[in-house]
């Protein structure tokens, strides 16, 4: 049944759906009782942190406590910044278009709450039928589990409100403080506000996963882990996925106006500005924290399923346990600090310029965290972890191996600026092919540039993770099973070890994007005497000129930046999966002692595996660039028959709310073809074959990454190409504009939508991959492979479904 936005039709594909998981439980009804242990998840059992002393002979479990504290502190910073944006000086004209986005992000935000409710009733299926049927837990741990993964949720989708809040504020204050002429200030909003949203995520994040760890008994405490990250995998593959639709369904749709009718950026008189600027908060805002938060959470769950499985001493479990928690709070600390010492920098060389380069002080930011974090690391490790099982050297190894990871997150934004920055030699190239072959080799150009960014960060992750191998080798495998898995998954834990700070960068971009946006919507320049009332209450005299020229530039280091949390937060899903993935192999092989051989070449169904993983990342991209494409036609479709140029100064209120109604219908019409193909392919590929499910589950991480690379950069160089033509070169409406503009529209999809998608669907299959494969071993153990391999072939027919109407179903269908 069709809702009044004409959002989904769901009928006759979810009848399908159900009647697959249904013979899921049918089956599950027909198992005998199980009389062995539980493995994998069920077997996650938290030793007693008190049991082991640390600094001052404070025990495990009450050193801990006291990150609650900091926690508390790293909440306090957020909200704290978030009431001094809100009290900043801001002109009416400009408050209400900030107000009226944030209005109509509102109303995506909670269309998209009902929608995850929706979604996630198919993972609580699954969570009920292996946890409770299967394992015969008792009903009260069953719902606790349930309960986290709904907490999961929530977190994503909480945080991800709190960033859109933050950053409607925070877009209207940047745009007014342009007006005095200063461009200090219009760097300082957009940064506090990305380090409020930062400090948020991470505080949030921390204290869920301590009070898991504090709370909870030890002996369901790892399932609950593992359905907390489920569930915030859900949501922030939803959130990132459908906000990336919708963002750049807007995107296009606003942007080709400037092509067929003349018109300038944000228009106001354009319908699509208003669905633009909602999509900027939808997708570079909600999904990015939703992502951050997720990414944050699972890489930790990753850590502690390994330490669970992989190390025999119940004390150096603790340690571990311990030690990666402590690290963690640190980081909170370690970004506060560094955010204090730049902020003091930046203001003392820039505070009172007419001038500056808005990339540097990010910069300085991002290598100052970086190695206040490194430095702390040090510290903290030798102080949390002198010894580990009588060897007094593997503290500084450890911290080694995460201070690989921290500095990736410092390399690899510099090397996504040699493609994507308006400074890039990449990025000129773009434009000096577009000045003398148009759009086509504006395109071929861009694509050059994510092809050498995906050689370059590629070998560079090498690189790091291959000192991060060599170090574990020097005697961390006497504490445990496969010690280079665990230093793979230090070394994505050490991405993350300055997260407030990489959200705070990539944040930065949507409050710079919206703030151009803001200043053209309010018409501010044509309010009667603004001059005089900007003089009187304000006490400054504009130039508008000038303001709006700090803005767009502002808008292009806001793109660079945007671009270069990307590939970190690829990198740690990339990374991180191998340790996810370890957890499988755990279970299946019971303990790396049988099956060994089978995780080979030799082994076919493992290498059709990693054929498999190839073909779904390509499809996935193809569905999300597809949505795009429709949403973006019927956008542009209603647009041009809807904008009036004349006897008018902006659009009409119901038109703008007309263009955002069609996003969404896309958007989410988008994302429920992704999510049921994406979740039926894991259970049928984890039913089909169990070491076919690990080779399926490596190939969509490698594939996934270069891919995401690619697509990311490709994009980044696209849109600050046209940047370049419009700030530096101020040929705005000429055909060298026209070119880039169309280069930045193939490149939005590029960057915003399945390139930093595949980051979550990743993760999400991967988690929810461990609960799908011994949920197969165990029926094939039961009832044997048949029932098994007819339950793989219905999965993969109703994944199929869906990937077919991914295209035939969401195909441009018109009158001709």
């Amino acid at each position: 049944m069709r809702n009044k936005l004409g959002l989904l039709s769901l009928g006759r594909p979810l009848s399908k759906v159900i009647a697959a998981s249904a013979a899921v439980f049918s089956a599950a009804a027909a198992l005998q009782a199980q009389t062995s242990e539980a493995g994998g998840e069920a077997n996650l059992k938290l030793p007693d942190l008190s049991q082991v002393q640390f600094v001052g002979g404070v025990d495990g479990h009450k050193l801990l406590l006291w990150g609650i504290l900091f926690c508390i502190f790293g909440l306090a910073f957020g909200l704290t910044i978030y009431v001094r944006l809100k009290n900043l000086p801001v002109h009416r004209s400009m408050r209400e278009i900030s107000e009226l986005i944030y209005e109509t992000c509102k109303t995506y935000l909670i269309t998209q709450g009902k929608f995850l409710f929706l979604l996630w009733i198919f993972i609580a299926a699954v969570i009920v039928l292996y946890f409770g049927v299967l394992l015969h837990n008792p009903v009260n741990i069953v719902l606790m589990i349930l309960a986290f993964s709904v907490l999961g949720i929530v977190g994503s989708y909480g945080v991800a409100w709190f960033g859109i809040r933050v950053n409607t504020f925070a877009n209207s204050r940047t745009a007014f403080a342009g007006l005095a002429g200063k461009p200090y200030p219009i760097y300082a909003i957009p940064l506090r506000a990305g380090m409020s949203i930062g400090m948020m995520l991470i505080s949030v994040e921390l204290l869920m996963m301590l009070c898991i760890l504090l709370f909870v008994p030890g002996s369901y405490a790892g399932p609950c882990f593992i359905g907390f990250a489920i569930g915030e995998s859900l949501g922030a593959a939803a959130l990132r996925i459908a906000g990336g639709i919708f963002t750049k369904i807007a995107d296009i749709g606003s942007d080709l106006m400037k092509i067929v009718f003349k018109i300038k950026e944000d228009d106001a008189r354009n319908p699509g500005v208003i669905a633009d600027c909602t999509g900027d908060n939808a997708g570079d805002s909600v999904g990015p924290s939703a992502d951050g938060f997720e990414t944050y959470g699972v890489t930790g769950v990753a850590l502690i399923t390994f330490i669970l499985l992989g190390v025999k001493s119940p004390t150096v479990q603790v340690q571990l346990l311990v030690w990666l928690f402590v690290m963690r709070i640190a980081m909170l600390v370690a970004s506060a600090l560094a955010y204090f010492i730049n902020s003091a920098i930046a203001k003392g060389m820039y505070g009172n310029s007419d001038e500056m380069n808005f990339e540097a002080p990010l910069t300085s930011l991002v290598w100052i965290t970086s190695a206040v974090s490194i430095a702390m690391t040090y510290a903290i490790s030798s102080a949390i972890i002198p010894s580990l099982n009588g060897d007094t050297s593997q503290w500084w190894k450890l911290a080694t191996i995460i201070s690989c990871g921290t500095l990736a997150g410092a390399v690899i934004p510099e090397l996504v600026k040699v493609f994507t920055s308006t400074s890039s030699s990449h990025v000129r190239e773009v434009v000096s092919s577009a000045r003398e072959g148009g759009a086509s080799l504006a395109i071929l150009s861009g694509f050059v540039a994510g092809n050498f960014s995906a050689y370059y960060l590629g070998l560079t992750m090498v690189a790091l993770m291959s000192v991060g191998y060599l170090v574990s080798l020097q005697g961390l495998g006497e504490l445990m099973i496969a010690a280079p898995v665990f230093a793979f998954g230090l070394v994505a834990f050490g991405f993350l070890g300055m997260g407030p700070v990489t959200i705070a960068v990539d944040s930065y971009g949507p409050v710079t994007d919206n703030a151009q946006s803001v200043y053209e919507l309010s018409l501010i320049e044509q309010v009667p005497n603004i001059r005089e009332e900007l003089k009187r209450d304000f006490k400054f005299d504009v130039n508008f000129e000038h303001a709006k020229d700090m803005l767009e530039e502002n808008d292009g280091a806001g793109n660079t930046f945007k671009a270069t949390a990307k590939p970190v937060l690829i990198g740690t899903a990339v990374v991180g999966a191998t340790t996810m993935i370890f957890s499988i192999i755990m279970a299946l092989t019971k303990g790396i002692t049988e099956n060994v051989d089978k995780l080979s070449l030799l082994h076919a169904p493992f290498v059709l595996g990693l054929i498999t993983g190839g073909a779904m990342i390509y499809w996935f991209t193809g569905a999300s660039t597809q949505a795009v494409t429709t949403g973006a036609y019927r956008a542009v479709e209603f647009i041009k028959a809807n904008i009036k140029l004349e006897g008018v100064v902006k659009a009409s209120v119901e038109d703008s709310k007309k263009v955002v109604a069609i996003c969404t219908k896309y958007a989410q019409m988008g994302m429920l073809n992704i999510f049921i193909a994406v979740f039926f392919a894991t259970l049928s590929f984890a039913f089909i074959e169990p070491f076919f499910f690990i080779g399926y589950l490596i190939s969509i991480a490698v594939f996934g990454l270069y891919q995401a690379i690619f697509m990311a950069n490709a994009g980044g160089a696209w849109d600050n190409a046209k940047k370049i033509v419009e700030v530096e070169l101020k040929q705005k409406g000429t055909p060298l504009h026209d070119a880039t503009v169309v280069g930045d529209t193939v490149g939005d999809p590029f960057k915003d939508t399945s390139s930093v998608a595949l980051n979550p669907v990743i993760k999400f299959t991967t988690l929810f991959g461990l609960l799908a494969v011994e949920l197969a071993v165990r029926l094939t153990a039961t009832n044997g492979a048949a029932l098994t391999h007819y339950l793989a072939a219905a999965f993969f027919v109703v994944s199929f479904f869906f990937v077919h109407r991914s295209f035939y179903g969401m195909r441009i269908k018109t009158g001709g």
